[in-house]
């Protein structure tokens, strides 16, 4: 059973037709079970219902992450099998489908078979410490070598989570197109490797600032006077708010997140990466030519 509107608040598992006496009873039903994470409730039904249905195995679709429960003796095998293709990075790992063995007793054997051509993940990338782009080039081609070899699928889509603290960050931020090619680079020597985006939460290490130098001093300030300071949150808020207010209804949570803990935690994300990103362009050269 499936669905035949957009919305299914009610479980199908009454719909279904008693199990024959004797016979191998297989069902497949359309439901995000008792629920999962980041999505609705669709046709709810507990495991344990279907566990004692009477049923053999039950086939379940719509949540896009397998999850198989342990075999419990007498009653029936429950199987999300989640999907055979990732689509984006929400569907990171490699992706799979079950194939199930009835034997002539009525045992179940089941193998999971990976069947992703292209597995998209997060790669962690840790530049704490790096001093100079060698040393950036070498934890990147590190990190991707790593994903690589632990992919199960032919091809690697990479996202890369770039963090640490390191007194290079600034010249980072500020060639962010030179940190791509260079990751692209890595992903080609590799093969089969891909770069999706790179995600940048580098920053300079507490106390470095503090030099004598201009915008050293400056990068301090902001970190102690200003991010900090109760007057510039309140005024970033209204103006957070008075934005999210023009963005459509359904795309409000997903840019600042579902309750004000999380709406707070990004916003303290972003005011601290906008600050790095403009001490970079400050330290920028003189007549270099970047916008």
């Amino acid at each position: 059973m499936s669905f035949a509107q957009a919305h299914a608040p009610d479980s199908f598992l009454p719909k279904y037709k008693p199990p024959v006496e004797g016979a191998v009873n297989i069902g497949l039903m359309h439901t995000s079970l008792d629920g999962a994470e980041g999505h609705d409730h669709y046709a709810p039904c507990r495991e344990s219902d279907l566990r004692g249905s009477g049923f053999s195995y039950w086939a379940l679709g719509h949540i896009h992450l397998r999850r198989t429960s342990p075999a419990v003796p007498r009653s029936a095998t429950v199987v999300m099998s989640g999907i055979p293709q990732g689509r984006d990075i929400g569907e990171a790992g490699a992706k799979s489908v079950t194939l199930v063995t009835v034997a002539d007793d009525g045992v179940i054997t089941m193998e999971d078979r990976v069947t992703s051509v292209a597995q998209f993940e997060r790669v962690p990338v840790d530049l704490g410490g790096v001093e100079d782009w060698p040393g950036v080039v070498a934890r990147l081609g590190a990190a991707l070598a790593a994903a690589r070899a632990s992919a199960a699928s032919p091809h690697l889509v990479a996202r890369l989570d770039v963090t640490g603290a390191t007194p290079f960050a600034w010249q980072i931020r500020r060639d962010l197109d030179r940190l791509r090619a260079e990751a692209e680079r890595s992903a080609d020597d590799l093969g089969a490797t891909w770069i999706e985006k790179l995600d940048l939460g580098v920053s300079a290490p507490r106390g470095i600032r503090a030099t004598g130098d201009a915008v050293g001093e400056l990068g301090e300030l902001i970190d102690g006077a200003v991010l900090e300071s109760e007057t510039f949150r309140g005024g970033m808020a209204e103006i957070v708010e008075d934005l999210t207010r023009k963005l459509p209804r359904e795309c409000r949570d997903a840019v600042l997140g579902a309750d004000a803990e999380a709406s707070a935690e990004t916003l303290a994300r972003l005011f601290a990466e906008g600050a790095e990103d403009v001490l970079a362009r400050l330290r920028e050269p003189a007549g270099s030519g970047s916008a």
